[in-house]
């Protein structure tokens, strides 16, 4: 009888086992579907990385480009003189239109006539 016992509960424990062993190869499959899932989450989030990475360094040559070329276009830079020749031409045109005005208005006007 004990014999027949101690099989009994060699069953018993074996199906416990066999339980646990269930429970835990479902909470490996769990864990290992929750990491699978994190890597997938962190490749897609290291691809946006990358990907605003090359488009702000191409916005950074992009607007280095435009600044030097406004500054080209400006004469900026060392040693020019070009925005200042720019400012003294339109100073010019300013006081040039202001002579030809009172130049014309004397030149126009009509001789004052006394009695």
């Amino acid at each position: 009888m004990s014999s027949s016992r101690g099989g009994r509960a060699e069953d018993t424990y074996e199906a416990q086992n066999d339980q646990r062993l269930d429970e835990l190869h479902s909470k490996i499959r769990t864990l290992r579907g929750i990491t699978t899932d994190i890597h997938d989450d962190v490749e897609a989030q290291n691809l946006l990385l990358d990907e605003s990475n090359n488009r702000f360094s191409s916005f950074t040559t992009t607007l280095s480009q435009t600044s030097r070329r406004a500054q080209h276009a400006f004469g900026i830079g060392t040693g020019s003189l070009r925005p200042w020749r720019i400012a003294m031409f339109i100073v010019g045109i300013f006081i040039t239109f202001w002579i030809s005005s009172k130049l014309l208005a004397w030149w126009w006007s009509e001789p004052v006539k006394t009695s």
